[in-house]
């Protein structure tokens, strides 16, 4: 089976998240007719080739968003117009999954690298941040370092941010709105409209590769009727950090800044980066032939905790979660021959130490 052929089955295979199990049991069924040991874990697949002191985590995801409106072809259709497929998830991931998969048969039928043991896990729910990678990672057993699968025009990114989630509420005096003359009444829509503007002059450190964070306010709700002034107003406040941004000490420093209180709604989403001495980073740039950059998406990356990785693979992250997503036969190939020289490059730079 050749990458479009792949990619085309794949791209035909409805899997969006939650939804995998037809696209897991095709990746299964594939990786078993060339030799692999599949290991399934609801619908994560993973599988081992070659062995060695290092161990290498070779990850992309399996599952989709919901279509958006707009398209001009069916979503869940694999339609090729010349030498571009189109269809949903055929940039992010599919691409990606499919690049890896064919480097897993080829180092099958090959020989995987010398002293490396590569970890091929193609995983469910990233988009959801569900039962995917996350909770696979203590069955998967140590790990090295990792290569996170998503489409990066085959740049490799060393730096990725993260999501601080946090709500605030505003609290104030309620009380008929012909009386609020004569004082003693609190605005709580007005007082979370002063910290809305604090919010909006916030700063925070730039980084090298992502440039500065920016806190937005992205919903506001509050008031119980036209006639009365409201004593509470709620508001989130979403901030896509950097590394180096700790969370706890951002939320900290915000609610210092804020009249409103201020709690954390969700910091699991973690920003990452990866030292460009790495050996994994070494490879990778060596592999593409292009500098390190930053990515404003967040990923499975997100859950490796403090292990090395580099996220990166065919296919432009401006595609994603767009009507009319496509990968063109050409980067789909050239993801193929890059992931290859990738893996091989890794255990060059890790035999010389």
């Amino acid at each position: 089976m050749n990458p479009a052929e792949l990619l085309t089955a794949l791209v035909a295979t409805p899997s969006v998240s939650g939804d995998e199990a037809r696209v897991a049991d095709l990746v299964s069924g594939h990786a078993e007719s060339w030799g692999a040991r599949v290991h399934r874990q609801g619908h994560n697949v993973w599988f081992s080739v070659g062995s060695g002191p290092k161990r290498l985590l070779v990850n992309s995801h399996l599952d989709t968003v919901k279509p958006c409106a707009g398209w001009d072809t069916e979503p869940h259709e694999a339609v090729w117009k010349d030498d571009t497929l189109y269809g949903l998830g055929a940039n992010d991931a599919k691409g990606c999954v499919t690049a890896m998969l064919l480097t897993a048969k080829a180092l099958l039928e090959e020989g995987a690298p010398s002293g490396v043991e590569c970890v091929f896990a193609l995983t469910a729910e990233e988009e959801t941040g569900g039962k995917g990678l996350g909770p696979l990672l203590s069955t998967l057993g140590p790990l090295d370092a990792a290569i996170v699968g998503e489409p990066t025009s085959l740049k490799p990114c060393t730096a990725q941010r993260g999501m601080l989630l946090l709500r605030c509420v505003a609290h104030g005096k309620s009380g008929h709105v012909a009386h609020a003359h004569t004082g003693g009444l609190d605005n709580a829509i007005l007082k979370a409209a002063r910290d809305i503007q604090a919010v909006s002059a916030l700063r925070f450190p730039a980084h090298p590769l992502l440039g500065e964070a920016r806190a937005q306010v992205t919903q506001v709700s509050g008031g119980l009727a036209r006639n009365q002034v409201p004593d509470r107003c709620e508001f989130f406040v979403d901030l896509r950090t950097t590394p180096g941004m700790d969370h706890a000490k951002v939320a900290q420093d915000v609610g210092a800044a804020l009249e409103s209180e201020v709690v954390v709604h969700s910091a699991r989403y973690l920003p990452k980066g990866t030292d460009a001495s790495h050996p994994l980073v070494r490879a990778a740039v060596a592999a593409s032939g292009q500098g390190t950059v930053g990515s404003s998406t967040t990923s499975d990356w997100a859950f490796l905790g403090d292990l090395p990785a580099v996220k990166v693979g065919p296919g432009d992250t401006l595609r994603s979660h767009q009507a009319n997503e496509y990968l063109t036969r050409a980067e789909l190939e050239a993801g193929l021959a890059f992931y290859r020289r990738l893996l091989h490059g890794y255990a060059g730079e890790v035999s010389r130490g």
